[in-house]
């Protein structure tokens, strides 16, 4: 859903011209990013492994102040991710933003976990956002500071069922983000998390039923259901000069969901 379709969104001059790099941009949450990013004249690189929808997104937005830059990439190799980054850099001139949006919720049961499904589900969900953040790190020192925004997770507050792996690894992303801010925070650089509630995108009504989705309306404060807009809005105000004083903390997008 585009910010426009849900009534007139927040202009933040500071980020007109920020280089900013999102992984899993291609679709769902993602793609709201980049969309949101580019209407306020940011210039937007993203990577996705999902290519079709990633080009089709970067055509709809050509004529946005900055086209976005689209790159396919497997961010489990972090060797050829951490080139893609090096490549998207040097297009950009540098990397102001870091938004790692990118992960998979498979669901599994704790009888089907091998330790290579774990290694595996830990590539996905948890050790990309660590590198990604370590390659930009240099850039956003040289520039005086930055912004690293890590996606956590509603499920493992929740404690959702089938989803061991994916709730332990976004239970650490928020120990990382914390680590990150003490460790980067006299550099300029602030780093967050952002923890959505149950957002309706493609992939997540795959998982649930009408009835299911009434269910977790139910179990929200705010009737509703939460879009990928509603989760940009927070992304867009966190990366901004208006959140200067914003780091080290989870920030929800759930509409109450308890």
């Amino acid at each position: 859903m585009s910010a426009t379709e849900v009534g007139q969104r927040a202009i933040y001059p500071s980020l007109k011209g920020k280089r900013v790099f999102i992984t899993g941009g291609g679709s769902g949450i993602g793609e709201g990013l980049v969309e949101a990013f580019a209407e306020q004249g940011a210039r937007v690189a993203f990577v996705d492994i999902v290519d079709q929808a990633s080009r089709d997104l970067v055509e709809r937005l050509c004529n946005a102040p900055h086209k976005p830059i689209y790159r396919q990439c497997d961010i489990t190799d972090i060797e050829v991710f951490k080139k893609t980054l090096e490549e998207v850099e040097g297009l950009l001139g540098g990397i102001d933003v870091l938004v790692n949006n990118a992960a998979n919720d498979d669901r599994h049961t704790v009888e089907q976990v091998t330790p290579e499904y774990w290694d595996d589900r830990m590539a996905v969900n948890l050790r990309h956002q660590f590198f990604a953040a370590q390659a930009v790190v240099p850039a956003m020192k040289r520039a005086g500071g930055g912004v690293i925004l890590n996606f956590g997770s509603i499920s493992w507050h929740l404690g959702l069922e089938d989803l061991v792996l994916y709730q332990t690894a976004k239970a650490a992303i928020e120990g990382m983000t914390r680590a990150l801010a003490r460790d980067l925070g006299r550099c300029g650089i602030r780093v967050n998390t952002i923890v959505p509630g149950n957002v309706q995108t493609p992939r997540q009504m795959k998982w649930y039923t009408p009835e299911g989705e009434a269910e977790i309306v139910r179990s929200q404060c705010i009737d509703g259901r939460i879009q990928p807009s509603d989760v940009a809005a927070m992304v867009l105000f966190l990366s901004s000069d208006d959140a200067r004083m914003c780091t080290a903390h989870d920030y929800f997008v759930d509409a109450g969901w308890r």
